[in-house]
């Protein structure tokens, strides 16, 4: 399931995240990668380790902390700490068609994340600038995704997908992975889609004893499939 999910971040925090970033000094994006990812990527990342980078990628974890869409796609287990990168027209900087490792390394216990998830959340408004479309490869074709600023794109961590040269101004994302409690995309789709209509229905009909049945199968198939 690919999604998007509006309102991660508010105006204000994006402003104020971009201003910092626009004042950092960024590095080559392709050190972060492994050979194969070297051929086709360029583009420039905050070096993780830095102070910013870690201050700022602990405000959007927040931010997607108290997103209760997010919750409901994700069913988060572990998230990565949030990176962020930079593709510019005056450098002819894009990233070719790759797949996401399938894990990385995690600071706190076990250790490890599976990459069940990746997400990038866009810090500038399409009309910023040109070319720059993140495009994912499923069964269904390409789609190519451009979002409002503090909007952010949901999609399973095994699709193939690139993000295309930008071929004017400037492309500002915050990007991450999620180890989800759910491994199966399918199982985690069915739970994200019957979790939506239970909360559609209780504010369309009020609570009712066929909403509490629908809620404990919605649980108890949670707790059937989770991996915790």
């Amino acid at each position: 399931m690919m999604l998007h999910i509006p309102g991660v971040l508010s105006a204000t925090e994006v402003h104020d995240i971009r201003a910092r970033l626009d004042a950092a000094e960024w590095t080559d994006g392709r050190a972060t990668v492994g050979a194969a990812g070297a051929l086709v990527k360029r583009n420039r990342q905050l070096p993780e380790n830095l102070p910013l980078a870690r201050e700022l990628g602990a405000a959007v974890k927040k931010a997607l902390d108290r997103h209760p869409l997010f919750f409901s796609a994700a069913l988060p287990l572990r998230v990565s700490q949030p990176l962020f990168n930079r593709y510019e027209a005056a450098h002819a900087e894009h990233y070719g068609f790759h797949v996401d490792g399938a894990v990385r390394a995690f600071e706190q216990s076990p250790g490890w994340l599976r990459t069940d998830l990746s997400a990038t959340l866009f810090l500038c408004e399409p009309d910023e600038y040109d070319g720059g479309d993140l495009t994912v490869r499923d069964t269904y074709g390409e789609h190519e995704v451009k979002l409002p600023a503090g909007d952010l794109v949901l999609y399973p961590s095994t699709s193939v997908h690139c993000v295309t040269p930008v071929t004017r101004g400037a492309r500002v994302c915050s990007f991450m992975w999620i180890q989800s409690m759910i491994r199966n995309d399918g199982k985690r789709t069915m739970l994200f889609e019957l979790d939506q209509s239970i909360q559609a229905l209780r504010l369309r009909h009020g609570e009712s004893e066929e909403l509490v049945t629908l809620t404990s199968h919605y649980h108890n198939l949670l707790r059937e499939w989770s991996e915790i």
